[in-house]
């Protein structure tokens, strides 16, 4: 949340944030957003019913504020279906893995157990099943030698900050769009100029 607020801030980047929420009161991103002058919601969702009636006072919040676009960030609950399909092509989440490889929790303890040279994050178009979705963009990083859960998660959220505004951008922009269940981009959007990596490293 806090990489997404500091991007909008430059005079052309194609977004703005109307509207921080989230389901935990005392979440420190309502005190971060508060202290940029973003408009803030702390809706908890112990005071509804079910799923289904938060989702529902949550989508009007975010209508009033004239929300048009959804990003989620460190957003931890499930979503009910009626949500994600009535923000469907309008909701993206940022996600510590190269989806589709390792969905869910715990994602860099289990890419190390894999012994994997690669890991990783991705934003991706949000759907009904978890941690799915069209991906709209990824980071790469090397698994180095005696890297923990911790080390690898360390240096995967550096990654994180950078391509959530990244990928949020491309979207708001236009350069990147759903098409079916498939991405499409502006030309030279995904131009990867010859990079290659290697891990380990060709001599």
């Amino acid at each position: 949340m806090a990489a997404l607020a500091a991007a909008a801030k430059a005079p052309d980047y194609p977004a703005e944030i109307a509207l921080v929420v989230s389901n935990r009161p005392e979440a420190g991103g309502l005190a971060r957003a508060e202290a940029e002058g973003i408009p803030t919601l702390a809706l908890d969702h112990k005071a509804f019913a079910d799923r289904a009636a938060f989702d529902a006072r949550l989508t009007q919040a975010l209508e009033e504020a004239g929300v048009e676009f959804v990003c989620l960030a460190g957003y931890m609950r499930l979503l009910s279906s009626a949500f994600v399909a009535h923000w469907h092509d309008r909701m993206i989440n940022i996600h510590p893995s190269l989806l589709p490889n390792y969905k869910g929790l715990d994602t860099h303890a289990r890419a190390l157990a894999d012994g994997v040279r690669f890991h990783g994050c991705s934003v991706h178009f949000v759907r009904d099943d978890v941690d799915s979705g069209p991906i709209i963009a990824q980071a790469v990083v090397p698994v180095e030698a005696g890297d923990t859960p911790e080390s690898l998660a360390t240096r995967v959220i550096v990654e994180e900050n950078r391509l959530y505004p990244h990928a949020l951008a491309l979207v708001a922009s236009g350069r990147a769009r759903v098409e079916g269940e498939h991405m499409v981009f502006a030309p030279g959007v995904t131009d990867a100029k010859g990079a290659v990596l290697f891990s380990p490293p060709l001599a």
